[in-house]
């Protein structure tokens, strides 16, 4: 599991040691890993920075040695700021991370669970994968390609391991440090729209047991990713001027 040392990383080890998994937690904060795992009453932590080349090479040969039957992509971050504007080596990492190296996990993971035909694969996308926001460019981009990314290795499952899920989790807004380390105003945001991490991981994993390959946590949002990919493109470009993440950078 990776960005497993907060949020909804820390949560998916809560409940999927809840569920008698053995843990491997993987994250850049090894503290914070070594924390949560005593929290846990043990688990096996990796100190990795998975935009790092190296670090992500060593996590692909633990999976391979490995062969888990879970993995949960879920290390990511955010940034704010028109695109052309912001400090362009935090873009380049965060595609290395949502991108490349989830591509790099996932591959190496399925290897072995095509064999078994069993196992499950978890990318943690987003609601903002479909759609866009101004100030928030790479991070709606690089969501929307682990939703594409997700379905096209269903399509794949289908055909050759049938057993083996592949779900992309969709969460809106959720309570963790996500929006903390972005400085975000959270009060720009309806209460109500605010969702806390155990129900997140909680419906994802009780999604496993379906097959379901896109989970997408409570009725509004879920009505949203319906609706608003369907709407005619000047209708979503005015509505997406007045994104929330916008709003929230005055």
């Amino acid at each position: 599991m990776t960005g497993a040392s907060a949020g909804i990383g820390a949560e998916f080890a809560r409940q999927l040691k809840a569920r008698g998994y053995s843990l491997v937690l993987i994250a850049r904060r090894e503290d914070r890993l070594r924390a949560l795992a005593e929290e846990l009453g043990g688990a096996e932590i990796v100190a990795a920075d998975l935009t790092d080349d190296f670090d992500c090479a060593r996590c692909v040969e633990l999976i391979e040695q490995r062969r888990p039957s879970m993995l949960v992509n879920n290390a990511g971050f955010g940034t704010r700021g028109l695109f052309h504007e912001t400090d362009f080596s935090k873009q380049i990492e965060m595609h290395q991370l949502h991108v490349m190296a989830a591509t790099r996990l996932t591959r190496a993971a399925l290897v072995g669970m095509v064999t078994a035909n069993t196992g499950a694969i978890i990318n943690v996308a987003s609601v903002a994968g479909f759609s866009r926001s101004a100030g928030n460019v790479s991070y709606c981009a690089t969501k929307a390609w682990m939703v594409a990314f997700t379905e096209g290795l269903n399509l794949e499952m289908r055909a050759v391991a049938p057993n083996v899920v592949v779900q992309a989790l969709c969460p809106g807004f959720t309570y963790s440090e996500f929006h903390d380390v972005m400085a975000m105003d959270r009060s720009a945001i309806a209460k109500s729209l605010w969702l806390p991490a155990e129900r997140v991981v909680r419906e994802s994993l009780e999604a496993l047991a379906d097959g379901r390959m896109t989970v997408v946590p409570d009725w509004r949002y879920r009505w949203f990713v319906c609706v608003f990919p369907r709407l005619p493109e000047s209708v979503r470009m005015w509505l997406q001027s007045r994104s929330p993440h916008k709003r929230s950078q005055r």
